[in-house]
């Protein structure tokens, strides 16, 4: 379950850019910049895809740790805990980061892998 009060906060600020799209994601919510996952809710933190350099400058700063729900962090992402984002100018100043970085990213283009037919034939009409 995410917290809808953020998600609500985290609509005001990206929900009307027009490259985004919401999304549900890791039993939460969160956005898509062109098809690249950008900022989301874990719980209630804040998820920022900022990139390994924004990642380690961000590593020291009170209430932000690497995103890592397997035990494997992932390289480019952090969490934001709820303190370190219950002032509006802190969640925009992170969230920032995330949309400046995503927006470096290349657009994912959505393929679809074409399902295999099934078989119509049936093995006893054959000769």
């Amino acid at each position: 379950m995410h917290d809808k009060g953020l998600a609500e906060r985290l609509t005001e600020l990206v929900g009307d850019m027009f490259e985004m799209e919401v999304t549900y994601m890791f039993g939460g919510f969160g956005y898509l910049m062109n098809g690249n996952i950008c900022v989301a809710i874990w719980n209630d933190m804040l998820v920022i895809r900022v990139g390994v350099e924004a990642a380690n400058a961000l590593m020291n700063e009170p209430h932000v740790r690497p995103f890592d729900l397997t035990g494997r962090p992932m390289k480019g992402w952090m969490m934001v805990t709820h303190d370190g984002i219950s002032e509006d100018k802190d969640l925009q100043r992170y969230v920032d980061l995330a949309v400046f970085f995503t927006g470096s990213l290349p657009p994912k283009v959505k393929t679809r892998t074409p399902r295999k037919p099934r078989s119509r034939t049936n093995n006893k009409d054959h000769d």
